[in-house]
């Protein structure tokens, strides 16, 4: 299963980003198809935070259109919405202590995590800063 990161949604999502086009035959074609395919949770929040922010967007994207574009990702029948599990205390911990990471990038830890936990063979994102989760196997799907 391939889960998705807050960038590319931003991208897939954003007319007036970088790669919009790009992104959003990827996710198109995902939401789509057969194959199983997932969003973490808190990528979701951190889509909505990031898209309707006024200091990152201008103008940014209100609230209702936010949510409408979360909500048919949602209506795709192979997306799994995926989350913290019982054991996810310890496999973070584990890849906090493992990884040496600190600070926001605990956030990318609590992502890469839940992926983990969920058996996702690989997160698609833009952020180099996964790769310093090595269970995880992570792809720039637009390079």
């Amino acid at each position: 299963m391939i889960a998705v990161d807050t960038n590319l949604l931003v991208y897939a999502h954003r007319r007036d980003a970088a790669f919009h086009e790009q992104a959003a035959t990827l996710v198109r074609d995902l939401a789509e198809g057969r194959r199983r395919w997932a969003i973490p949770w808190p990528c979701v929040h951190e889509f909505l935070a990031i898209v309707t922010h006024p200091r990152i967007f201008d103008p940014p994207t209100g609230v209702r259109p936010a949510i409408d574009q979360v909500a048919a990702w949602m209506e795709s029948p192979s997306l799994a919405l995926i989350g913290e599990t019982t054991d996810h205390w310890d496999r973070l911990v584990e890849l906090v202590s493992g990884s040496g990471v600190v600070g926001p990038r605990v956030h990318d830890a609590r992502v890469a995590t839940i992926c983990l936990s969920h058996g996702v063979s690989r997160l698609w994102t833009l952020d180099r800063d996964f790769s310093r989760f090595t269970p995880l196997r992570t792809t720039n799907p637009l390079a």
